[in-house]
């Protein structure tokens, strides 16, 4: 089956996921989770990508960018995995390649649904069962966005800044948006969206976004039809 072309929006945030080889780690100590870090902040910065959201797990990476240009993220991603790989493969004695083919990647509309996919982001630890709050957590973007704790690779998106008028009001109402659980099925639809390459938005954002493009942006949905609610129904419960 040929691949979905990949979706080219200058400017909208998007939801980036790359995994380990048939699932299989790519972070194997502190160290490895640090340089993948600062590596990340130095390619992002060439490239002019803003960095919302981030959480690195075992055996994958969730991002929340902004990107400026259509190639943007795909050289940041190609920057990464050369350095990344070269450096894993020289500490660890082995070889070939660590990511699961090409990243998978999505789009979301910021009004509404932005805070939804990083609140999805960072607390993929406590779903893994890591840890039992997402602040215990040291290799996500939690501990910036909601507790204040200095983070230089992030840039806050401006659905971020709307939520309170100091640092301290954001960060206050961005926890309180941890208290209320979203249930699987919402997780479930962030994934596909993200799995097919397609838009995380309402079905306006998406008619916009497919008249723009000429071509489908929206999940395609699983199960019997009529037992499947919309995105925006599901993220906004």
């Amino acid at each position: 089956m040929p691949r979905r072309p990949r979706i080219h929006l200058p400017g909208v945030p998007q939801h980036v996921i790359q995994r380990g080889v048939d699932r299989q780690p790519v972070f194997f100590s502190d160290d490895d989770c640090r340089f993948y870090l600062d590596w990340l902040g130095e390619y992002a910065s060439k490239r002019d990508i803003a960095l919302h959201a981030y959480c690195l797990m075992t055996n994958h990476v969730h991002l929340v960018l902004s990107a400026p240009s259509a190639g943007a993220l795909p050289g940041l991603m190609q920057d990464m995995g050369r350095r990344y790989v070269q450096y894993v493969n020289r500490t660890y004695h082995r070889s070939g390649g660590l990511w699961q083919g090409r990243y998978k990647a999505s789009y979301v509309q910021s009004e509404r649904y932005l805070l939804a996919c990083m609140r999805y982001v960072e607390l993929n630890p406590v779903r893994a069962r890591m840890v039992q709050a997402p602040g215990e957590y040291r290799w996500s973007s939690y501990r910036a966005n909601a507790l204040g704790e200095e983070d230089k690779l992030l840039t806050p998106h401006d659905q971020y800044l709307a939520i309170g008028s100091t640092a301290e009001q954001r960060q206050q109402t961005y926890r309180g948006l941890f208290a209320t659980e979203v249930d699987e099925p919402a997780w479930a639809l962030i994934r596909t969206a993200t799995q097919q390459g397609v838009v995380v938005g309402d079905s306006r954002f998406a008619e916009m976004i497919e008249k723009r493009l000429g071509q489908i942006v929206r999940p395609r949905p699983r199960g019997r039809p009529g037992k499947n609610k919309t995105i925006e129904e599901r993220i906004a419960q």
